[in-house]
């Protein structure tokens, strides 16, 4: 092998990432409050870059005091009280008759209490508790069953089959059979196996269907009634309206805050010397930039948008039910744009449409082969079916994977296996058919 040092000339292509085409590429992927969020960062960065919120309008005093003084509209005065969350803990404590405990209760109770997951259960251990409070394990054990009588009933269970068992006498005391079949079958009685029970306790199939029935109406999360969490709000992106000339897309820019050039300072300070010149020289290059990268966001968002909308118009009319195949590979190749891009584009993007609000994500699914070459269905509509399939099945001798593989075939001409069958099943949250069958 001949190994020679030297010096060679060599002209490659290649695609260097930088620092302003790493920001095109977030900006595309961000959402409505993401690009906001960065917008704002960056004008405490660059001070020639000037944001106004625009969909927050000033306010003068005196002419909205003078508006408001000839309202003649009637509120309901409820509506202006705020709402104040309230914690776990302090509604447990209000249940309690404070006078009828003593001081060591109370500090033992409110100790279990901080020690009740977000679901109500408790995850303490009661000897931990006994040594740490130093209290007898008596009393301990007394204060979590003190908290066991509060509602919602089933809080402070230590697991599923005591929070059941709770819930059941509460709501029925004399339910002798639900009471023995929580307390010495819960395992067997969850996985349907009902045979060995029902000749063990000489009862029915019915009678352990009817307690089943029971059950179903329990909470097994009672906790979670007095969860108070925020209400979340979805500002969409873009807009698809149903008008004479047909359907038609815009973008939603008002959540948005407007940016625009601060011209003022830059006269002030440009010329005062060389070092703040080339300072803001860069600033004005970033303003440009992000100019740039923001009509170009909204340039390829819309595109993709109106390709969504020309693919899919029944879905738009109609309903979900008539929503068509379609990958984010089919939309880039007829956009002559990378997969990725599209990728980017819909993520945490939302659209409000004539039947409701969804994510973009929600076009895209993939192709299920049907018995016609010519027509495709998408794994919604085989979600669909199979829903539709599970609530019109006899429910005493409810569909197997398999017998719903063969029902699509022959109503549907689907061609899916069951292996597929039972992911999209698993999906909906539907159980399997030894699960579904009825004793009745």
């Amino acid at each position: 092998m001949d190994l020679k040092a030297g010096l060679w000339q060599q002209q490659t292509l290649k695609l260097a990432m930088t620092q302003e085409l790493s920001q095109a590429i977030a900006l595309l992927q961000y959402s409505a409050q993401e690009l906001a969020a960065f917008l704002e960062d960056k004008a405490l960065e660059n001070p020639l870059l000037k944001i106004e919120n625009v969909n927050v309008k000033p306010m003068n005093p005196q002419i909205d005091r003078n508006r408001r003084k000839h309202q003649k509209s009637e509120k309901d005065w409820i509506e202006q009280i705020a709402d104040k969350p309230f914690s776990l803990e302090e509604y447990l404590i209000s249940q309690l008759k404070i006078t009828h405990l003593t001081a060591e209760q109370m500090k033992v109770i409110r100790h279990l209490i901080k020690n009740l997951d977000e679901n109500g259960y408790f995850i303490g251990d009661l000897t931990e508790i006994s040594l740490k409070l130093q209290v007898d394990y008596e009393i301990v054990e007394d204060s979590l069953a003190i908290i066991q009588t509060l509602e919602p009933a089933g809080i402070g269970a230590r697991d599923l089959q005591e929070c059941l068992l709770m819930q059941s006498y509460y709501k029925n005391p004399n339910n002798d059979l639900a009471q023995t079949i929580l307390s010495k079958y819960f395992i067997p009685f969850a996985e349907k196996k009902w045979k060995p029970i029902a000749k063990e306790l000489a009862i029915s199939m019915k009678d352990l269907q009817d307690v089943f029935d029971e059950i179903q109406q329990l909470n097994p999360k009672p906790g979670a009634l007095l969860r108070n969490e925020p209400t979340t709000y979805i500002i969409p992106d873009a807009i698809i309206e149903q008008t004479n000339e047909g359907l038609t897309v815009r973008m939603f820019d008002e959540s948005l805050p407007r940016i625009s050039f601060n011209q003022p300072y830059y006269q002030k300070f440009h010329n005062q010397n060389q070092q703040v010149s080339r300072f803001l020289q860069d600033k004005v290059q970033d303003y440009q930039w992000i100019l740039k990268s923001i009509e170009q966001r909204k340039e390829t968002l819309t595109r993709v948008v109106a390709k969504i909308v020309e693919k899919q118009p029944a879905f738009f009319q109609k309903g979900s039910q008539y929503l068509v195949p379609m990958t984010m590979k089919e939309i880039a190749g007829e956009l002559d744009i990378h997969e990725s891009t599209v990728s980017r584009a819909v993520r945490e993007k939302y659209v409000q449409t004539p039947i409701g609000t969804y994510p973009l994500k929600t076009f895209f699914t993939s192709t299920i082969q049907t018995l016609t070459d010519e027509e495709s269905t998408s794994s919604t509509q085989v979600k669909n079916e199979i829903h539709s399939l599970v609530a019109q099945e006899n429910k005493q001798k409810p569909l197997s994977d398999q017998d719903m593989v063969e029902q699509l075939k022959l109503q549907k001409g689907i061609l899916v296996s069951r292996r597929t069958v039972a992911k999209y099943r698993e999906q909906l949250g539907i159980p399997s058919s030894s699960k579904r069958k009825r004793f009745i």
